[in-house]
Protein backbone atom coordinates (compact mmCIF):
# COMPACT_ATOMS: atom_id res chain seq x y z
CA UNK A 1 0.00 0.00 0.00
CA UNK A 2 1.26 3.42 -1.07
CA UNK A 3 2.49 5.71 1.89
CA UNK A 4 -0.44 8.68 1.57
CA UNK A 5 -3.26 5.66 1.26
CA UNK A 6 -1.57 4.31 4.51
CA UNK A 7 -1.87 7.92 6.14
CA UNK A 8 -5.40 7.86 5.66
CA UNK A 9 -6.00 4.22 7.20
CA UNK A 10 -4.15 5.32 10.32
CA UNK A 11 -6.30 8.51 10.43
CA UNK A 12 -9.53 6.14 10.05
CA UNK A 13 -8.66 4.17 12.54
CA UNK A 14 -7.70 6.74 15.31
CA UNK A 15 -9.86 5.70 18.22
CA UNK A 16 -9.79 2.07 17.19
CA UNK A 17 -8.10 -0.34 19.55
CA UNK A 18 -10.44 -3.38 19.72
CA UNK A 19 -12.03 -4.93 16.95
CA UNK A 20 -15.35 -3.39 18.67
CA UNK A 21 -14.53 -0.63 18.26
CA UNK A 22 -14.00 -1.23 14.55
CA UNK A 23 -17.16 0.89 12.95
CA UNK A 24 -16.61 -1.11 8.92
CA UNK A 25 -17.65 -4.84 9.35
CA UNK A 26 -19.28 -6.53 6.48
CA UNK A 27 -20.74 -9.24 5.15
CA UNK A 28 -17.82 -10.49 3.55
CA UNK A 29 -16.57 -10.78 6.87
CA UNK A 30 -19.39 -12.54 8.44
CA UNK A 31 -19.81 -15.39 5.99
CA UNK A 32 -16.72 -16.69 7.42
CA UNK A 33 -15.44 -19.98 8.44
CA UNK A 34 -18.87 -21.02 7.18
CA UNK A 35 -17.47 -20.63 3.35
CA UNK A 36 -14.58 -23.40 4.59
CA UNK A 37 -17.45 -26.40 5.12
CA UNK A 38 -16.22 -29.22 3.59
CA UNK A 39 -12.64 -28.39 3.46
CA UNK A 40 -10.04 -29.44 5.37
CA UNK A 41 -7.76 -26.00 5.54
CA UNK A 42 -4.88 -26.74 8.24
CA UNK A 43 -3.25 -23.53 7.09
CA UNK A 44 -5.41 -20.49 6.51
CA UNK A 45 -3.12 -17.24 5.92
CA UNK A 46 -5.09 -13.69 5.83
CA UNK A 47 -3.45 -11.10 3.45
CA UNK A 48 -4.01 -7.87 4.86
CA UNK A 49 -6.27 -8.68 7.46
CA UNK A 50 -7.02 -5.63 9.16
CA UNK A 51 -8.13 -5.53 12.55
CA UNK A 52 -9.09 -9.50 12.12
CA UNK A 53 -13.20 -9.32 11.01
CA UNK A 54 -12.69 -12.68 9.44
CA UNK A 55 -9.73 -13.91 10.99
CA UNK A 56 -11.29 -13.61 14.55
CA UNK A 57 -13.86 -15.40 13.16
CA UNK A 58 -11.94 -18.37 11.94
CA UNK A 59 -9.86 -18.44 14.95
CA UNK A 60 -12.36 -18.89 17.08
CA UNK A 61 -15.14 -20.94 14.99
CA UNK A 62 -12.56 -23.06 12.86
CA UNK A 63 -10.03 -25.60 13.66
CA UNK A 64 -7.13 -24.69 11.59
CA UNK A 65 -4.09 -22.43 12.05
CA UNK A 66 -4.69 -18.81 10.83
CA UNK A 67 -1.74 -16.11 10.15
CA UNK A 68 -3.08 -12.90 10.07
CA UNK A 69 -0.53 -10.31 7.72
CA UNK A 70 -0.82 -6.44 7.76
CA UNK A 71 1.59 -3.70 7.99
CA UNK A 72 -0.30 -0.94 9.12
CA UNK A 73 0.50 -0.47 13.23
CA UNK A 74 -3.02 0.48 14.21
CA UNK A 75 -4.15 -3.23 12.39
CA UNK A 76 -1.44 -5.41 13.89
CA UNK A 77 -1.90 -4.55 17.48
CA UNK A 78 -5.54 -4.87 17.45
CA UNK A 79 -4.43 -7.88 15.73
CA UNK A 80 -2.04 -9.12 18.65
CA UNK A 81 -4.98 -7.70 21.29
CA UNK A 82 -6.97 -10.59 19.85
CA UNK A 83 -4.35 -13.00 20.34
CA UNK A 84 -3.89 -13.45 16.76
CA UNK A 85 -0.62 -15.12 15.12
CA UNK A 86 0.65 -11.69 13.28
CA UNK A 87 3.25 -11.36 10.62
CA UNK A 88 4.24 -8.23 9.18
CA UNK A 89 5.57 -8.19 5.44
CA UNK A 90 4.82 -5.63 2.04
CA UNK A 91 2.65 -7.93 -0.48
CA UNK A 92 3.44 -5.35 -2.60
CA UNK A 93 6.79 -5.44 -2.73
CA UNK A 94 7.93 -7.17 -6.23
CA UNK A 95 11.82 -7.10 -5.14
CA UNK A 96 11.10 -10.13 -2.20
CA UNK A 97 8.81 -13.28 -1.92
CA UNK A 98 6.31 -13.90 0.47
CA UNK A 99 7.98 -15.36 3.47
CA UNK A 100 6.89 -18.74 3.10
CA UNK A 101 7.93 -22.01 1.16
CA UNK A 102 5.78 -23.44 -1.59
CA UNK A 103 2.96 -25.32 -0.92
CA UNK A 104 2.94 -24.23 2.31
CA UNK A 105 -0.87 -22.87 3.01
CA UNK A 106 -4.07 -25.07 1.94
CA UNK A 107 -5.56 -21.46 2.00
CA UNK A 108 -5.13 -18.20 1.46
CA UNK A 109 -7.98 -15.19 2.36
CA UNK A 110 -7.90 -11.79 0.73
CA UNK A 111 -10.55 -9.60 1.10
CA UNK A 112 -10.46 -6.19 -0.65
CA UNK A 113 -7.01 -6.20 -0.78
CA UNK A 114 -6.30 -6.59 -4.61
CA UNK A 115 -7.29 -3.28 -5.51
CA UNK A 116 -4.69 -1.98 -3.43
CA UNK A 117 -1.89 -3.70 -4.89
CA UNK A 118 0.86 -2.38 -7.54
CA UNK A 119 2.80 -4.92 -8.12
CA UNK A 120 -0.29 -7.36 -9.01
CA UNK A 121 1.50 -10.16 -10.72
CA UNK A 122 3.96 -10.69 -8.59
CA UNK A 123 1.44 -10.46 -5.54
CA UNK A 124 -0.39 -13.07 -7.68
CA UNK A 125 2.42 -15.77 -8.43
CA UNK A 126 3.37 -15.28 -4.80
CA UNK A 127 -0.17 -16.66 -3.67
CA UNK A 128 -0.10 -18.98 -5.84
CA UNK A 129 3.46 -20.36 -5.27
CA UNK A 130 2.55 -20.84 -0.95
CA UNK A 131 -0.49 -22.72 -1.89
CA UNK A 132 -0.34 -25.97 -1.89
CA UNK A 133 -1.60 -28.21 -4.74
CA UNK A 134 -4.94 -28.55 -3.44
CA UNK A 135 -4.54 -24.85 -2.08
CA UNK A 136 -8.29 -22.58 -2.21
CA UNK A 137 -8.10 -18.67 -2.65
CA UNK A 138 -10.67 -17.20 -1.56
CA UNK A 139 -10.89 -13.13 -2.77
CA UNK A 140 -13.11 -10.59 -2.81
CA UNK A 141 -12.41 -6.61 -4.42
CA UNK A 142 -15.32 -4.16 -4.81
CA UNK A 143 -17.40 -4.84 -8.26
CA UNK A 144 -17.53 -1.46 -10.30
CA UNK A 145 -19.84 -2.91 -12.50
CA UNK A 146 -22.51 -3.45 -9.59
CA UNK A 147 -26.14 -2.03 -9.73
CA UNK A 148 -25.25 0.22 -6.48
CA UNK A 149 -22.56 2.10 -8.66
CA UNK A 150 -24.61 2.56 -11.45
CA UNK A 151 -26.72 5.85 -9.81
CA UNK A 152 -23.47 7.56 -8.70
CA UNK A 153 -22.49 7.47 -12.23
CA UNK A 154 -25.25 7.73 -14.57
CA UNK A 155 -27.33 10.13 -13.03
CA UNK A 156 -25.25 12.64 -11.28
CA UNK A 157 -21.92 12.39 -12.96
CA UNK A 158 -19.69 11.67 -10.01
CA UNK A 159 -16.75 9.63 -9.82
CA UNK A 160 -16.74 5.87 -7.58
CA UNK A 161 -14.79 7.79 -4.96
CA UNK A 162 -15.00 11.65 -3.74
CA UNK A 163 -11.82 12.29 -1.89
CA UNK A 164 -13.80 15.32 -0.19
CA UNK A 165 -16.26 13.26 1.26
CA UNK A 166 -15.50 11.36 4.31
CA UNK A 167 -17.09 8.11 3.62
CA UNK A 168 -14.83 7.34 0.58
CA UNK A 169 -11.72 9.53 0.71
CA UNK A 170 -10.26 6.13 1.82
CA UNK A 171 -10.64 4.59 -0.85
CA UNK A 172 -9.90 7.47 -3.61
CA UNK A 173 -6.49 7.46 -2.02
CA UNK A 174 -5.50 4.07 -0.98
CA UNK A 175 -7.80 2.27 -4.20
CA UNK A 176 -5.07 1.66 -7.61
CA UNK A 177 -7.34 -0.85 -9.38
CA UNK A 178 -10.61 -0.87 -10.12
CA UNK A 179 -12.21 -4.71 -11.54
CA UNK A 180 -15.37 -5.99 -12.29
CA UNK A 181 -16.63 -9.23 -11.52
CA UNK A 182 -15.93 -10.49 -15.01
CA UNK A 183 -11.86 -8.90 -14.88
CA UNK A 184 -11.37 -10.20 -11.74
CA UNK A 185 -12.41 -14.20 -12.71
CA UNK A 186 -10.39 -13.54 -15.99
CA UNK A 187 -7.44 -12.12 -14.07
CA UNK A 188 -7.05 -14.79 -11.50
CA UNK A 189 -7.67 -17.42 -13.55
CA UNK A 190 -4.75 -16.26 -15.90
CA UNK A 191 -2.73 -17.14 -12.78
CA UNK A 192 -3.26 -20.88 -12.83
CA UNK A 193 -6.50 -20.57 -10.77
CA UNK A 194 -10.09 -22.04 -11.46
CA UNK A 195 -13.20 -20.40 -9.51
CA UNK A 196 -15.23 -23.20 -8.14
CA UNK A 197 -17.74 -21.47 -6.36
CA UNK A 198 -18.88 -17.32 -5.81
CA UNK A 199 -19.97 -16.60 -2.91
CA UNK A 200 -23.09 -13.80 -2.39
CA UNK A 201 -23.13 -12.62 1.21
CA UNK A 202 -26.86 -11.84 1.96
CA UNK A 203 -27.27 -7.95 4.19
CA UNK A 204 -27.73 -9.46 7.56
CA UNK A 205 -25.13 -8.25 10.41
CA UNK A 206 -22.56 -5.66 8.34
CA UNK A 207 -22.36 -2.25 10.08
CA UNK A 208 -24.33 -0.78 7.23
CA UNK A 209 -26.80 -2.92 7.48
CA UNK A 210 -27.41 -3.04 11.10
CA UNK A 211 -27.55 0.93 10.93
CA UNK A 212 -30.19 0.66 8.63
CA UNK A 213 -32.52 -1.33 10.60
CA UNK A 214 -31.95 0.79 13.63
CA UNK A 215 -33.32 3.73 11.26
CA UNK A 216 -36.03 2.02 9.19
CA UNK A 217 -36.27 -1.88 9.83
CA UNK A 218 -39.03 -1.71 7.14
CA UNK A 219 -36.40 0.11 4.60
CA UNK A 220 -33.58 -2.39 5.83
CA UNK A 221 -36.34 -5.72 5.47
CA UNK A 222 -36.98 -3.93 1.36
CA UNK A 223 -33.31 -3.38 1.00
CA UNK A 224 -32.53 -7.53 2.15
CA UNK A 225 -35.49 -8.18 -0.16
CA UNK A 226 -34.37 -6.83 -3.02
CA UNK A 227 -30.93 -8.28 -2.94
CA UNK A 228 -31.97 -11.76 -2.43
CA UNK A 229 -34.09 -11.31 -5.54
CA UNK A 230 -31.28 -10.41 -7.25
CA UNK A 231 -28.47 -12.85 -5.88
CA UNK A 232 -31.07 -16.02 -6.69
CA UNK A 233 -32.19 -14.89 -10.08
CA UNK A 234 -29.39 -12.63 -11.19
CA UNK A 235 -26.03 -13.10 -11.87
CA UNK A 236 -23.15 -12.57 -9.95
CA UNK A 237 -21.99 -9.10 -12.30
CA UNK A 238 -24.55 -7.37 -10.30
CA UNK A 239 -23.34 -7.94 -7.21
CA UNK A 240 -21.59 -5.73 -5.00
CA UNK A 241 -18.78 -7.50 -3.75
CA UNK A 242 -19.00 -11.11 -4.19
CA UNK A 243 -16.45 -13.64 -3.02
CA UNK A 244 -14.74 -16.12 -5.14
CA UNK A 245 -13.02 -19.59 -4.00
CA UNK A 246 -10.24 -19.96 -6.54
CA UNK A 247 -8.70 -23.86 -6.66
CA UNK A 248 -4.94 -24.17 -8.45
CA UNK A 249 -5.86 -25.79 -11.88
CA UNK A 250 -6.71 -28.70 -12.41
CA UNK A 251 -7.98 -29.67 -16.02
CA UNK A 252 -10.41 -32.45 -14.58
CA UNK A 253 -12.70 -29.45 -12.99
CA UNK A 254 -15.54 -27.80 -14.58
CA UNK A 255 -14.86 -24.40 -15.75
CA UNK A 256 -18.48 -23.12 -14.70
CA UNK A 257 -18.68 -22.25 -10.56
CA UNK A 258 -21.35 -22.66 -8.68
CA UNK A 259 -23.72 -19.90 -6.96
CA UNK A 260 -24.30 -20.00 -3.21
CA UNK A 261 -26.30 -17.75 -1.42
CA UNK A 262 -24.77 -17.06 2.65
Amino acid sequence: MRKDAMTVEEDRLQGVEKIEDYPSFHERHRIFPEIFNGRNHKRILDIAAGVGCAARRIHDGYSGEIICNDITPTCLQVLKQQGLNTISFDIDDDTSVFPFPDGYFDAVVSLATIEHVLTLDHHMKEIHRILSEDGRLYISTPNYAALVHWPRYLLRGESFHDPLKEASRYEFYAHVRYFTFKTLMEFVSSFGFTPLDVYLPLPESSSYYRNMQAKSPVKAWAFRSFIRLLYTFGSPRWASEPVICFKKIDNTLPRKYRKILL
